[in-house]
């Protein structure tokens, strides 16, 4: 009887460990692992729905082919990334970065003052600046851009005015050109360049800046030697979310540059509606990704903080 016992004691001991156990992990599910469900399991799903399987899909349809009706046919081919060193576009190639890189500098070259004078100003100014770099994401970019055309129109506020006080007898043509695209490029991603410049240069360190003034550096010597090494993140990260968009925003060249200035987005656009070929579109696409992971690459290889992508 007592060896009955006992084994009765043991297993209604280890029933209890069990149980205990399966208590335990439920405590541990409803604490740890369903909260962690609950707030990063949306975000999983919208990544997944809307990102990863768009950019597979893509990845897939590069290698595609088209049939004689314009039908995707799933086979594997590199017939696309052959057709991608056609000369006619290789210069589209060429002229978006031409335009991407001009944008780029444009936007640095106005922004870094502008970034400076925020940074450096009363906290009530200093919110008034910022606004006026916010409010126009309260708007379409699409809108904006239309408002630009209307303006620079033949029978636009600024032809008018201009033939008005006699500076011209007839309109000029500011639209529909390389040098029209570029502004609107400028344009609409200043924003882009002024963010991550103006929280660069919210760190930088004002006591190098006094030794260098005690230490008998002018300003432009400051400039160069001290604030922009400490604010080079921050470019880099401007020049970068402002080049890559550049590269693809078709609409601006559409509206502004009327075909005389395309950009690889234009190219990508005409393929998946206009020509009906969605592979050689896939493959061109591809093309704008692997810029953006490379330029990506290099700005981390030169030491850059990814969060100020937004990474």
């Amino acid at each position: 009887m007592s060896d009955t016992a006992t084994m009765a004691a043991t297993v209604a001991a280890n029933e209890h460990d069990v149980e205990a156990a399966r208590i335990e992990c439920r405590r541990r599910f409803r604490s740890n692992t369903l909260p962690a469900l609950v707030t990063v399991g949306p975000v999983t799903l919208w990544l997944l729905a809307f990102i990863a399987v768009p950019l597979l899909y893509i990845l897939i349809m590069g290698f595609c082919s088209t049939d004689q009706y314009y039908n995707v046919v799933y086979s594997f081919t590199l017939d696309n990334f052959q057709a991608m060193l056609d000369p006619e576009y290789l210069k589209i190639y060429g002229q978006s970065i031409l335009i991407a890189a001009i944008s780029t500098a444009i936007c640095l070259v106005l922004a870094y003052p502008f970034s400076y004078l925020i940074s450096r100003t009363f906290k009530s100014k200093k919110t008034l600046l910022y606004m006026m770099i916010i409010i126009p994401f309260w708007t379409n970019s699409l809108v904006r851009i239309y408002g630009w055309r209307t303006f620079l129109s033949a029978t636009g506020q600024l032809n008018t005015f201009l033939m008005a006080i006699g500076a011209t007898s007839e309109p000029i043509q500011f639209l529909y050109n390389q040098t029209c695209t570029v502004f609107g490029m400028a344009y609409d991603m200043f924003p882009f360049m002024v963010l991550p410049l103006y929280a660069a240069i919210e760190k930088l360190d004002e006591s190098q800046i006094e030794a260098s003034f005690d230490l008998g550096a002018n300003m432009l010597t400051t400039i160069f030697k001290v604030v922009i090494p400490q604010t080079m993140s921050g470019i880099f990260s401007g020049c970068i979310m402002v080049f890559i968009p550049s590269l693809g925003a078709f609409y601006i060249s559409d509206i502004l540059g009327g075909g005389n200035a395309d950009v690889i987005g234009n190219l990508i656009q005409r393929q998946f509606q206009s020509a009906n070929d969605w592979p050689l579109g896939a493959a061109l696409s591809i093309l704008l990704i692997a810029i953006t992971l490379l330029l990506v690459k290099i700005y981390q290889k030169a030491g850059g903080d990814m969060e100020s992508l937004g990474v």
